[in-house]
């Protein structure tokens, strides 16, 4: 009994099938991480991305102040649709880390960012009527 109850133990995690069906020696468990790459490629050749060549890293600065900093990354894009693919290898920095890195980028973007000191436009301001809207259209109406 204790021979039969040790080969039942053994052999329940290697049948695939029914009571009936062959044994194998082990189970053999596919990875997914091949075919997850291959379906994000697929999906990127259907957006109809380019590889875009010479980026040397890419820096995503977060609202907590961390940067997901990628160095040589992969970078696909589909500019018509917005789309930006960056694949590598992430580390995760604080702003600190990085800053004397990418202080001239934030000095190239500031230039292009609205200011907060001065709004855009000013919404409790409301333009004057310059003409009278009623008489221009009973002369057009003749």
């Amino acid at each position: 009994k204790q021979w039969y109850q040790r080969r039942v133990a053994i052999t329940a995690g290697v049948r695939i099938g029914g009571k009936g069906t062959a044994r194998r020696k082990k189970k053999i468990i596919h990875k997914t991480a091949g075919t997850d790459d291959k379906k994000l490629q697929t999906t990127l050749k259907k957006l109809q991305c380019n590889n875009i060549p010479g980026i040397e890293e890419v820096n995503i600065i977060k609202d907590d102040s961390t940067v997901i900093h990628f160095t040589n990354p992969k970078v696909q894009a589909t500019v018509g649709a917005n789309t930006f693919a960056i694949s590598g290898n992430a580390e995760h920095k604080s702003i600190t880390d990085l800053f004397p890195g990418i202080l001239n980028q934030l000095v190239g973007m500031s230039s292009s960012l609205p200011s907060k000191s001065k709004p855009l436009v000013d919404d409790d301001e409301v333009p004057a009527l310059v003409e009278d809207f009623d008489e221009a259209s009973k002369t057009e109406a003749v």
